[in-house]
């Protein structure tokens, strides 16, 4: 079984306090990981993590995600990708201690884009990774762009190329958040489901981030997953809370609590 995993910013960071990682929660979620994969062996995994309030806070900032034009804009676009690679440093650090078998592949380093939208990754090395059962490892990140000069791309963009090429079994979207709600400031209802057909009928409902977030937030993630979901019908995707003990493990191993996204 092929699962992509995404920590959310929110989630391995405070994203209220610039560059603060939640360093307790992303070490007890590399230990899960890690009892996942043990467990069950015939999993395979693409790990992606947000970059919470390491590369949103300096991506406000340069407004990096709307293109770079200047010198101003290109030392921004360093400062988010330097801040981006910490983060991710940080997590590969953790999943180490845990005893995962893992590496890091940068988009920087391996994607370019048109108006935002990759035009050419070689994932040659993420699939060399899943051969040999080692856990590829991206994130969100700058990537150089033919229009733009520079950008930013979210994990949930990354993860959408991704799956029309690899066609995972199953995207988990871990977060704070116990799933989308219903009414996203009053926080009482829990959407059990979203299709294509019922999403016109909520949308309004879905805010963007109150925290930084330069790629949106819940709102953006659902119409990603939305766009994938409509391409590949058989992918399950689900938006769920890792915040406390065993949330993450459970989710892996199949016991699933949470927002599904799905064709239909």
């Amino acid at each position: 079984m092929l699962i992509f995993l995404k920590l959310g910013g929110s989630l391995i960071t405070d994203k209220k306090k610039p560059e603060t990682a939640r360093l307790d929660r992303i070490n007890r979620i590399s230990r899960e990981i890690v009892k996942a994969l043990n467990t069950q062996p015939d999993i395979q995994l693409v790990l992606g993590h947000g970059s919470g309030s390491f590369g949103h806070t300096a991506a406000k900032k340069y407004r990096t995600r709307d293109g770079v034009k200047n010198e101003s804009g290109w030392n921004g676009f360093i400062k988010v990708w330097k801040t981006a690679c910490a983060l991710n440093q940080l997590v590969m650090g953790s999943l180490y201690r845990a005893g995962a078998k893992a590496i890091s592949i940068p988009p920087s380093g391996s994607i370019v884009t048109d108006k935002g939208i990759p035009i050419d990754w070689d994932i040659r090395p993420i699939l060399h990774s899943l051969k040999a059962k080692i856990i590829p490892v991206i994130y969100g990140d700058v990537v150089y762009d033919n229009s733009k000069g520079g950008t930013i791309l979210s994990t949930e963009e990354l993860f959408r190329y991704l799956a029309l090429k690899l066609n995972p079994d199953r995207i988990l979207l871990a977060g704070l958040e116990e799933g989308v709600w219903e009414n996203s400031i009053q926080k009482k209802k829990l959407i059990n489901k979203i299709t294509p057909q019922t999403y016109p009928f909520i949308e309004k409902s879905i805010k963007k981030s109150s925290a930084v977030d330069v790629t949106g937030g819940m709102k953006t993630k659902v119409d990603e997953m939305l766009q994938l979901v409509t391409k590949l019908n058989n992918v399950e995707i689900v938006i769920f809370s890792a915040r406390k003990e065993e949330s993450l493990f459970k989710a892996l191993t199949g016991d699933i609590n949470g927002t599904i996204i799905s064709a239909e």
